[in-house]
């Protein structure tokens, strides 16, 4: 099958700072599995960075390439799947306008994600009136590309659960599909967009080394795909569990039981390590830390080697050519949704074409 005879999928990143490993067991992994059988584009959305990071623009020019090189490092393939960038899609903004009039303004703030981020950020009141709009933008990154399915973490499912909403609507409202409509035959009925699926990873939410909140850069707990074997090691010698001996009954259920859950690839030396664990049979938190540092390191070993030949100013250039690339692709698969949701909408007047420089 070509790419385009595949279903497709979108997903994508905020350049906020490099990927870690919540990141990979979460979303990267399933992309991985994805791009066998899909037709995938992954979205850089550097647009959304500036919801609050504006004044940072350099900062969020930095983040885009380090992002795209942990996807490379990873084994996003680029002659297989279509890396872009949110901000020379312009179909993308154009779509987050005509979406932001079909969605009522209390249903985005509604949003639970948005409302957690706005805490998390301490952002109160005085935060820019695009940051509640990135939410309604993020229904455009994905629309945009029609897609059938969006791998994401599971705290971005109540994004999608919006992003579907308005996708019915558009369809009911300038296609003519029955409102009653199973979401599978949506697009089969004359609707321009497909119901689009979240697919949640293989572990939702993986802590962080502080053993309590979600792995995040931002609170200082993550382990980074570009940490070095060392760094590995280090972090993970600091995850707590207040067990205080070998000999104590451990909970099979605290942060670093989830890591070995998410690392340990073997269930048999999984349900060993969780059996004797709960018993305290002399295993100590610093021989699993051990053993999971040997998993994980063995993880990142052939990204880190991958991710040597984008070093540098030589490894930037590279990377700015797979992005623009994947970018002449994405171009031309949103443009035609533009052209086709313009049509429905009865402003179908001509069609144009984008030619990057």
């Amino acid at each position: 099958m070509t790419p385009e005879s595949r279903p497709r999928v979108l997903t994508g990143d905020t350049p906020t700072g490099r990927l870690h490993l919540g990141h990979y067991v979460g979303s990267i992994e399933r992309r991985l599995e994805l791009q066998e059988e899909y037709d995938c584009y992954f979205l850089i959305a550097n647009m959304h960075a500036f919801t609050t990071r504006a004044e940072r623009s350099e900062e969020i020019r930095r983040d885009t390439l380090e992002i795209v090189k942990d996807w490379l490092s990873t084994g996003i393939d680029p002659e297989r799947s279509t890396v872009t960038l949110q901000t020379e899609v312009p179909a993308i903004a154009e779509l987050s306008w005509f979406f932001a009039m079909l969605i009522p303004f209390n249903r985005v703030m509604r949003n639970p994600t948005l409302k957690t981020e706005i805490d998390a950020k301490g952002l109160g009141d005085s935060y820019p009136f695009g940051f509640p709009m990135y939410a309604v933008g993020q229904c455009a990154d994905i629309l945009a590309f029609r897609p059938e399915f969006v791998p994401v973490g599971e705290d971005q499912v109540a994004h999608i659960e919006m992003c579907r909403e308005v996708a019915r609507r558009f369809d009911v409202l300038y296609c003519s599909v029955n409102p009653k409509a199973d979401d599978a035959d949506f697009e089969k009925l004359g609707g321009v967009f497909p119901i689009p699926k979240a697919l949640v990873g293989r572990v939702a939410r993986l802590p962080g080394i502080d053993g309590i909140q979600k792995m995040s850069k931002s609170l200082g707990n993550a382990v980074f795909l570009s940490d070095s074997a060392a760094e590995v090691r280090k972090k993970l010698n600091k995850i707590f569990t207040g067990r205080q001996s070998p000999t104590e009954p451990g909970d099979i259920h605290n942060a670093l039981m989830q890591f070995v859950d998410a690392f340990v690839r073997d269930p048999n030396r999984v349900a060993e390590l969780k059996d004797r664990y709960a018993r305290g049979d002399n295993l100590g938190d610093g021989h699993i830390k051990q053993e999971l540092g040997e998993h994980i390191n063995a993880l990142l070993d052939p990204m880190r080697e991958r991710r040597a030949k984008y070093e540098g100013k030589a490894g930037d250039d590279l990377v700015i050519d797979i992005i623009k690339a994947g970018t002449r692709r994405a171009n031309e698969q949103a443009e035609r949704t533009l052209w086709m949701a313009k049509e429905a909408m009865g402003l179908g007047f001509f069609r144009r074409g984008l030619r990057l420089e």
